[in-house]
């Protein structure tokens, strides 16, 4: 395998990871603003449960993603890098926490949903998948590595 390929393998990763959270927050908003009881009977709950597990198991290996393209891309300050990705994950197990009792619940309701969306831990980590992809991104230019930026669809 070529360092080029295993870049980019790492960048698809993180890309893939970030997608799956934020297709999640997205639905999320436009389910919270329909006001309903719960997710009985299928359709819009059933899409939530499954948009919701996928982005827990993206939180859930979220730092660790960041990390293997920082080793990968070589980012420096490395020890900066790895103070933020520390945070990162924190704040993706943080996230993934409030993710998992939403999960827990025996029915969703739109007032669930639109708490979950107000949730300080959600909205940290996705500041923080902003903030982690926008110094990819600078890094990237600086170096003049080509291929996909990280995040794509988050900045």
């Amino acid at each position: 395998m070529t360092k080029g390929s295993t870049v980019t393998e790492a960048l698809q990763d993180v890309v893939a990871r970030c997608d799956a959270i934020e297709e999640c927050y997205e639905f999320m908003l436009a389910y919270a603003a329909r006001g309903l009881p719960g997710d009985a009977g299928g359709g819009p709950g059933t899409q939530l449960r499954d948009l919701l597990a996928r982005a827990a198991e993206a939180a859930g290996g979220l730092g660790a993603a960041y990390a293997r393209v920082a080793l990968e891309l070589r980012l420096a300050p490395a020890e900066t890098y790895q103070a933020f990705l520390d945070v990162l994950g924190r704040d993706a197990g943080n996230a993934l926490a409030a993710v998992n009792l939403v999960l827990a619940q025996p029915r969703l309701s739109s007032q669930l949903i639109d708490n979950l969306n107000a949730s300080m831990h959600l909205r940290t980590l996705l500041t923080d998948i902003f903030l982690i992809d926008e110094t990819v991104k600078i890094q990237q230019t600086a170096a003049g590595t080509s291929g996909e930026n990280v995040g794509e669809a988050a900045g």
